[in-house]
């Protein structure tokens, strides 16, 4: 049964068909890739912002006077769909730059078994997992991966200090069986056990059964004070529904993937009174305040949904890297140029049209630029990855809200305190 779109999903979608149609119009244009889950609600305005972004970058100059092309994909959320799509935009399209994805669990394959070994340059907005950062250290990205969004220690710790401020003294823990939810939930677990909260167990969620009874029934024996969620909304709106049938707190801590309408809908919002969500931050920026404000004028709603400035960072130093390593550019090129677009000694840019137009003449001078965009001034480590701040959010009555702000000071001083 097809669902009506409403709201900022039928804009999202509007969007994407827009881009897609005025690009394949283009006579001159330089094929990108991007693979996100746009069959998921929160999915849907990821790709769209990263179209966005293409969109202004090309009415700013685009690229050697040809004019970047999306090629959309979506990856369903499934590694296999992920991979496949990755092949055909490689193989087929022979795109040297692809945008995506979301789940560290698609991401790492795309990456390793596709776009690494062909030498195309990937950038996600969203894949947490620290096991990408093992991969680039160990060389099998090729200096050719780059993320806009933390790791996901940074939301285990986070999670770990909301329990202990809210006087939780045990917790126990339902994650995603994949590679994310692996690695949140054993981030997160070293987090509490840190912070002087035990863990009574850690139960993996596989995704697609028809029931979770077995696995929610386990993990309420343990009888304890608060609950820590690292799933999707597709798993974790049956997890929640069957916790909360079956007698469980309505403690419940979960991660930015739970960030949802859908999920909010699904289970009752009066269940998740008490619902405390993690998430990555924008710092508090000028540059961070002026995306809202464009997004706001763009969609005609806040970036309530998870990775959305980080979508907008992404596409944006990835575009103009490539706009400096030139139109027959191959994926190592891009990627070298990407310490050009975000170095702190550069002049710094928005990110608006005016502000890509004039990266793009810095560019082009072999000037390099500090981009400024929805989660600050970008720079990315040896391994590709970022420093970020934090937030607590709830589930308020007209949308997302945010409780609380956490500095990228107090998290780092917590992630130090854990024992390694």
């Amino acid at each position: 049964m097809k669902r009506k779109l409403t709201g900022f999903a039928a804009l999202a979608a509007l969007a994407i068909m827009a881009q897609a149609g005025t690009a394949a119009a283009q006579g001159c244009a330089v094929k990108v890739g991007v693979v996100y889950p746009t069959s998921i609600d929160w999915g849907k305005p990821i790709a769209a912002t990263a179209l966005w972004v293409m969109d202004m970058v090309n009415e700013a100059g685009g690229i050697d006077g040809c004019k970047f092309e999306s090629v959309l994909r979506d990856d369903q959320s499934d590694p296999k769909v992920g991979v496949d799509a990755a092949k055909a935009l490689v193989d087929l399209e022979k795109v040297q730059l692809l945008m995506g994805t979301v789940s560290s669990g698609v991401t790492i394959p795309m990456l390793t078994s596709v776009t690494a070994p062909a030498g195309v340059m990937q950038i996600s907005c969203c894949s947490s997992s620290t096991r990408l950062t093992q991969i680039a250290a160990e060389g099998t990205t090729k200096g050719l991966w780059f993320r806009t969004f933390a790791t996901s220690r940074v939301q285990g710790s986070v999670a770990a200090i909301l329990a202990r401020d809210a006087g939780f003294k045990t917790v126990s823990i339902l994650y995603k069986n994949d590679d994310w939810g692996q690695d949140i939930g054993k981030l997160a677990a070293a987090g509490f056990e840190a912070a002087g909260i035990k863990v009574l167990g850690s139960t993996a969620i596989t995704d697609g059964q028809p029931s979770y009874r077995a696995e929610v029934t386990e993990a309420l024996g343990a009888k304890a004070d608060a609950v820590y969620m690292a799933l999707y909304p597709k798993e974790g709106i049956s997890v929640a529904r069957e916790w909360l049938s079956l007698g469980g707190t309505q403690n419940i801590i979960g991660t930015n993937s739970l960030k949802s309408d859908e999920f909010k809908q699904a289970v009752g919002a009066k269940y998740l009174a008490s619902f405390l969500g993690t998430d990555t931050s924008t710092p508090r920026t000028d540059s961070a305040t002026a995306f809202v404000d464009a997004y706001k004028a763009k969609f005609g709603a806040a970036p309530a949904g998870p990775g959305l400035p980080n979508s907008f960072d992404a596409a944006a130093i990835s575009l103009l890297a490539y706009a400096a390593a030139g139109k027959d550019a191959k994926g190592a090129d891009i990627a070298a140029k990407v310490p050009m677009v975000t170095d702190p000694a550069g002049e710094k840019i928005p990110g608006t049209v005016e502000g890509f137009k004039k990266a793009l003449a810095l560019l082009k001078d072999g000037k390099p630029v500090s981009y400024q965009g929805g989660t600050g001034a970008v720079v990315f480590d040896k391994n590709g990855d970022v420093s970020a701040p934090a937030v607590a959010w709830t589930f308020g009555d007209t949308g997302i809200t945010e409780k609380r702000y956490i500095p990228l000071e107090e998290v780092s001083a917590f992630i130090d305190s854990i024992p390694k």
